[in-house]
């Protein structure tokens, strides 16, 4: 039991910073692009898709659980891996299902609310700079799922059967990024901010990733989920490198984003 939930470990989550957010995006963008690709240009199948990226997903989950502090490209892997598999989440409620995107999004909420709940009541806290701890992480990674699925379903919602498209999801997510920043520096909890930025930001990349991949027709720019994927994955690339080679330099204890 010491090491499922006494502090053993260091803190397994990067420092916030601006690249932390610029690679949050990217990697919902990533999601949402690479989820469409595969299942449909690919001519992978939804099924199929599910399939591969949930095993990919589970090894990155368990090398991240293996280590006991924060590895940059393990971390966002897992990270745009979980970015996938909440788009198909979202999507196989949706399109096989058939569950529509108001009840989805309100199911995904109140499964967030719980996983904040129960976390809250167990470890006292809520803070990203204290997952030094399984249980935590457990915690962690489940609320972090959960985020990815409510802000696919909630992207969705508001640009597609709300009838805002794109470019005005992008802009209304935006500003509700915005106003959260506001808020912070004028003294509203950080933990609280951090969270209400974290679940924006999926319905952020979400918006974003169907301006670019979408035609012109539709309401897009017409990029195509393959290229908009490879462009943002080079992208994160290049700055989980750099991060990595930067806790490499420090050491496994600090953070290097």
């Amino acid at each position: 039991m010491k090491n499922f939930s006494n502090p053993s470990m260091l803190n397994k989550v990067p420092e916030v910073t601006f690249a932390f957010w610029l690679i949050k995006i990217l990697s919902t963008t990533v999601g949402e692009t690479m989820a469409d690709y595969l299942a449909v240009e690919a001519g992978w199948g939804q099924n199929t898709t599910q399939v591969v990226m949930g095993g990919l997903l589970g090894g990155a989950l368990f090398l991240q659980l293996r280590f006991r502090h924060y590895v940059p490209w393990i971390y966002w892997l897992t990270v745009v891996l979980i970015s996938i598999v909440g788009t198909q989440i979202t999507d196989f409620l949706t399109d096989d299902l058939e569950i529509g995107l108001n009840l989805s999004t309100e199911v995904f909420a109140v499964c967030l609310l719980a996983l904040f709940t129960i976390w809250n009541a167990v470890e006292h806290t809520l803070s990203i700079h204290t997952i030094v701890t399984r249980r935590r992480e457990l915690f962690y990674w489940a609320t972090i799922l959960c985020t990815f699925a409510l802000g696919t379903a909630a992207g969705d919602l508001v640009t597609e059967e709300l009838g805002m498209g794109f470019r005005l999801g992008v802009g209304v997510f935006s500003a509700l990024i915005a106003v959260v920043f506001v808020a912070w520096r004028f003294g509203a909890p950080s933990v609280l901010a951090f969270w209400i930025t974290y679940i924006l930001t999926r319905p952020l990349g979400a918006s974003l990733g169907d301006l670019l991949t979408q035609a012109e027709a539709y309401g897009g720019i017409g990029l195509g989920a393959m290229r908009t994927s490879a462009i943002f994955l080079s992208v994160i690339v290049i700055l989980v490198a750099y991060a990595q080679f930067g806790q490499r330099a420090k050491g496994p204890g600090a953070s290097a984003d």
